[in-house]
């Protein structure tokens, strides 16, 4: 009986604290529904998976250029994303294993992030109609429904740097290491000789192309002709800067950078870099992907903030000098300043 007494004692207590909790229930006017519906919400919203986006390309993936643009553009996606990289596959055959590779993994998006993997992706989208696929800089989707290309006016942040480069150079020579006249490099290369041109035609730009995306030697070869023909500012594009910077640094010449903030390769050079915010891209992509549309051109402009011109503020620049580039870059965005490039 002794047990069965405290049994009930117990029991006594438990429906007290349950008519307690009832009417603090009833005091909140609903707040415990509310809230455990909120909680129903929260855990819904935490079992949605992350889109899985995998990306192919032809350098390292902290290259502070091609590569590592569209790294950090994935990163810096709104969407919550789960990324697998595959990089430097310069090889084209590589790059079409890996592509075709992420496709039968039932990646939701897959970048082939070069122009030379066009050719393989043409062949490979159509037999994955339920993956989506980017490439780039490419001006063409081959028509196919779940092919999205990109590319990027690298002439208008070219043109800017240009200018500014225009306005610190006191030898007469401005030295541009080029990789291959192709793509978003020439559209680079072009928009910055002309922006030098539109601030004094009378400076010399001496271009340079050495072949490769990817010889730092050679690019480093290019940097010490144009330093010793009297060039006190120097740019690039592709992979290969690394070399160019390195030389410009040893000789404490201007740097201007593209594709990716190049700050880190030297910020007692480096004035500023043009940035591809491939993200702003990425999350067209995904957003006409996920209402059904089909895949199309997107294009990185100034004003679309697909491209973006980033300052070194260790560099120093005169503030006026900062100013003006920052209102040729809205003119460029606005449409009222041309970069001269077709």
């Amino acid at each position: 009986m002794q047990v069965n007494n405290r049994f009930r004692w117990l029991l006594a207590i438990l429906l007290v604290v349950g008519l307690i909790a009832t009417a603090c229930g009833d005091d909140d006017d609903g707040a415990s529904t509310d809230d455990a519906a909120s909680d129903d919400g929260d855990a819904a919203s935490d079992d949605v998976a992350p889109l899985r986006v995998a990306i192919v390309a032809p350098s390292a993936s902290n290259d502070l250029a091609f590569t590592q643009s569209m790294v950090d553009g994935v990163a810096n996606m709104t969407a919550d994303v789960d990324v697998d990289i595959t990089d430097g596959t310069f090889i084209v055959e590589d790059a079409a294993a890996a592509i075709r590779g992420y496709a039968e993994d039932g990646f939701d998006l897959v970048v082939a992030h070069g122009s030379q993997y066009g050719g393989p992706l043409q062949e490979i989208a159509p037999e994955f109609p339920n993956v989506a696929f980017a490439w780039g800089t490419a001006a063409d989707n081959f028509g196919l429904e779940n092919v999205f290309a990109y590319t990027v006016r690298a002439d208008e942040g070219g043109f800017v740097n240009g200018t500014i480069a225009a306005a610190l150079n006191e030898s007469g020579v401005i030295g541009v290491v080029g990789p291959i006249e192709v793509g978003d490099a020439k559209l680079y290369v072009d928009g910055f000789v002309n922006g030098v041109a539109s601030v004094d035609p009378a400076i010399e730009v001496n271009v340079n192309y050495i072949e490769s995306f990817s010889d730092v030697a050679l690019a480093a070869e290019a940097a010490t002709a144009h330093i010793a023909n009297d060039a006190d500012v120097l740019t690039g594009t592709a992979q290969m800067v690394v070399g160019a910077t390195g030389v410009a640094q040893e000789s404490g010449v201007a740097w201007f950078g593209t594709q990716s903030n190049q700050t880190a390769l030297g910020e007692e050079i480096v004035v500023a870099s043009q940035v591809y915010h491939w993200e702003v891209l990425l999350d067209e992509i995904v957003a006409a992907v996920q209402a059904g549309e089909s895949g199309s051109v997107l294009i990185a402009t100034l004003a679309n903030g697909g491209l973006e011109i980033e300052f070194n503020d260790a560099f120093g620049l005169a503030e006026v000098v900062k100013a003006d580039a920052e209102a040729i870059a809205v003119g460029i965005a606005d449409g009222s300043i041309s970069t001269g490039v077709e």
